[in-house]
């Protein structure tokens, strides 16, 4: 898709473009990345759920910014071109901070492969005996880099977080991150989910912090059923758990070219990113 504005960026989901005046418009594809490779198969409407469904958590999470001072990056979502309504955010130009900013409530993924090693995630200490899906004493932050396309995060500790960033902005990505994962893990509670764990970016404007990017998506986060969760095993998940579990069953190695998904699998991501978006928001998916 080609639109009349210059192309900054295109990265594994997203392309991002100047829109003049400090905006940039963020326009949220059907592409899908599972290990860091960009698969050749689209998800249908799953660029609509991103944005959409990001759209609906920067209403719902404006008052728990507003009390760190910090508010998000979302202008509209309506007054953008004609060709990607719906998939499309018109958002703030900010200078982004370095970091990701990984909230976990819940042991999962890397964090148990790490916890398995070192009883820690990073400089993070847990207590014995948790397994894949534990639910931890508390919210954990637990940041990474950002890697470019075809890169991976690495996980850092809160000192590495505190070199790059300083030490008031590190503090302060650390508190509000685990205030949003608070607030957002409540509100998927209360639709019958549990949100795992989840990432958050932020850039910083006139001092503050600012939410950015996408938030609280499939993409960004693990949502489980909580009707099935179940401590002991890998979870059944809303998010693109399902693609990567083809993945590894279909014995592709992670370094050759991403095979084409299945039309069965295509359906049943496509079916596990609209349930997560209706069954949080309340609303039907159109």
């Amino acid at each position: 898709m080609t639109l009349d504005l210059p192309l900054l960026a295109r990265g594994k989901v997203r392309e991002v473009y100047d829109a003049g005046e400090g905006r940039l418009l963020l326009v949220a594809s059907d592409r899908i990345s599972a290990y860091d490779a960009v698969l050749p198969t689209p998800i249908p409407d799953k660029g609509r759920v991103l944005t959409q469904l990001s759209v609906w958590w920067f209403d719902q999470l404006a008052d728990v910014l507003a009390a760190f001072g910090a508010t998000h990056h979302l202008l509209s979502a309506t007054d953008v071109p004609a060709e990607v309504a719906g998939r499309a955010m018109l958002v703030r130009r900010l200078e982004m901070a370095p970091v990701e900013c990984v909230a976990r409530g819940y042991l999962s993924g890397s964090g148990t492969v790490e916890y398995q090693a070192h009883g820690a995630i990073q400089d993070v200490e847990l207590p014995a005996g948790l397994v894949e899906g534990s639910r931890l004493p508390q919210p954990v932050f637990t940041p990474s880099t950002k890697a470019d396309v075809g890169e991976h995060d690495e996980a850092i500790t809160f000192a590495r977080t505190v070199e790059l960033v300083g030490a008031d902005q590190a503090a302060q990505l650390r508190d509000l991150t685990l205030a949003l994962y608070r607030r957002a893990a409540e509100t998927a509670s209360a639709a019958g989910i549990v949100l795992a764990d989840t990432k958050f970016e932020f850039g910083v404007a006139d001092g503050g912090l600012v939410l950015a990017d996408e938030v609280l998506t499939p993409d960004s986060s693990r949502f489980w059923p909580a009707v099935t969760w179940s401590p002991g095993a890998a979870q059944p998940s809303y998010d693109k758990q399902y693609v990567r579990d083809w993945l590894t069953s279909s014995g592709w190695d992670r370094r050759s070219p991403a095979p084409e998904l299945p039309e069965d699998v295509v359906a049943a991501t496509r079916e596990r990113y609209v349930a997560a978006y209706e069954e949080l928001t309340g609303t039907p998916f159109s």
